[in-house]
């Protein structure tokens, strides 16, 4: 008998069943222990893929996340993007490393690309997969691009080492939507794989960027996510 593939374009899950998808963000400056905490724990609860977290709160939620098979990922050169040094953010990602992270999230140098740097654009990604030995997932801010400079991000991160490709870093940059994630699952190299990220609020439109191709879906309203409470002005499909 015949085994049938489903596509992703065919994937079909209730709202409960996004969450492995899901990374699971809380970067509030403001935010407790104990609430970081009660992030960590939600994750385990509704089986979260990851727990997104600043680095400075990596050994709280290390600790409680040991053992439970919900992984830990943090983000440097965030949430303003591109004004670390290469050096600062190759300590950095050995420090997230060395704190116990399980994956890394990482603003690029959007100005040196438009500079036509490509070889600084480069190695300042390959700095943090070298440092980290992390899976690393860049940060390109799409809209911020000319179609050219697009296509050279792409192929400069994946040149990099880069894990996964990433459409923007939050919803200040772009809602992310189908077309942008469709825009790099077309183009990434075999076990390159995608993030999307920015204003991912409901489940209608987490599934449609599963259905777009994509791999993980960053949000703080994986809560609303899974339980279909989630807003839906912002969305586009």
């Amino acid at each position: 008998m015949s085994e049938t593939t489903v596509t992703a374009s065919e994937l079909t899950l209730t709202p409960a069943e996004l969450a492995p998808y899901i990374q699971h963000t809380k970067i509030d400056p403001d935010a407790s222990r104990d609430e970081m905490i009660a992030h960590a724990r939600e994750a385990v609860t509704h089986g979260f893929n990851a727990a997104m977290v600043p680095a400075s709160w990596l050994p709280v939620v290390v600790a409680e996340l040991r053992g439970t098979g919900v992984e830990v990922a943090s983000a440097l050169d965030f949430p303003t993007v591109g004004v670390m040094t290469s050096a600062g953010k190759a300590a950095e990602a050995a420090e997230i490393a060395r704190l116990g992270a399980d994956q890394l999230d990482m603003g690029v140098q959007i100005g040196w690309l438009k500079s036509g740097r490509f070889d600084d654009f480069r190695e300042d990604i390959a700095g943090v997969v070298r440092a980290s030995g992390l899976p690393v997932k860049v940060m390109l801010e799409l809209p911020l691009l000319t179609d050219a400079e697009k296509e050279a991000a792409v192929e400069l991160s994946m040149e990099a080492g880069a894990a996964f490709l990433k459409n923007a870093s939050s919803g200040q940059i772009e809602t992310a939507n189908p077309a942008s994630v469709g825009y790099l699952v077309e183009r990434a190299r075999d076990g390159v794989r995608v993030k999307a990220s920015g204003s991912i609020k409901s489940y209608r439109q987490g599934l449609a960027l599963l259905r777009a191709g994509a791999s993980l879906l960053g949000t703080s309203a994986g809560l609303s996510i899974i339980t279909d409470t989630g807003d839906e002005s912002t969305a586009s499909y």
